[in-house]
Order: C-alpha cells, then sequence, then structure tokens
C-alpha cells in the first residue's frame, strides 16, 4: 500500500486540492454544457438554411440574396468548427483534471492563478506565458 501512495504522489502534479479540481470541472462541465446547446442550435440553423436554399427557384430569387444567405451560411459553420474546437478543449481540460495535471502552465511549469482558470478554464497558459507569447 505505500508504494501505492507513492505511485499516486509520483502522478499529481496538479497544485490544486481533489475539492478545487472538482470546482473546476463543474465550472468546465457548465461551459461544454452551453456549448453543446450553441452548437446544437448552430446546426439546427444550418440545416435550415441548407433546405431553404434548395427550396428557392432559381428565377424568384435574386442573385444579392442568395450571396447575403451564402455569406451567412459560412459564418454560421465558422461559428460550429469555433464551437466544436471548444468542445474539445473543454474535454482536454476534463482530461488533465482527470490525470491531475491541471493547472499547470504547459510554457513555464509554474501554477495557473485560480482567477485564470475560473475565467478561462481550458487554459494552459499562465498569464506570464500568454504575454510572452503576443
Amino acid at each position: 500500500m505505500a508504494a501505492s501512495k507513492k505511485e499516486d504522489s509520483k502522478k499529481r502534479v496538479t497544485p490544486y486540492s481533489d475539492k478545487e479540481l472538482e470546482y473546476f470541472r463543474e465550472i468546465i462541465l457548465k461551459k461544454r454544457d452551453e456549448a453543446e446547446k450553441e452548437m446544437e442550435s448552430l446546426q439546427n440553423s444550418l440545416r435550415e438554411s441548407m433546405e431553404n436554399a434548395s427550396d428557392e427557384s432559381a428565377y424568384s430569387f435574386h442573385m444579392a440574396d442568395a450571396g447575403t444567405d451564402a455569406q451567412e451560411r459560412e459564418k454560421t459553420y465558422m461559428l460550429f468548427n469555433r464551437t466544436r474546437k471548444f468542445i474539445r478543449y473543454l474535454d482536454d481540460a476534463l482530461e488533465r483534471i482527470d490525470n491531475k495535471t491541471y493547472g499547470v502552465c504547459k510554457v513555464t511549469g509554474k501554477k495557473i492563478s485560480k482567477g485564470r482558470l475560473e475565467a478561462v478554464p481550458h487554459t494552459q497558459l499562465s498569464i506570464e506565458a500568454k504575454l510572452k507569447r503576443r
């Protein structure tokens, strides 16, 4: 059993307690749920837009309107992809919580502040590292 405790302490990298990690997990799950709803809404919007585009007759639909609709579809598609990417980042953050590596800057190796993680719970960079990247 002593070896098991020793192995657990080697795996744990996060500076946060299990209670704090659960706090961050709740924040991430809430954001993930919101993003899933947003993605579903965007997907429905894209579906409706495509159905409407195929229903219009070429003679009764002005080219400028068709261009505007195409531009709106493209914007919606970009938002859909951005939201999907955000969900992946949130999933990666949940994995880091499970692995006990959450809250450590991948550039500096230092603790990411609680305030930063509350604002951007999927981040892997401390403020210091983020400012250096600019």
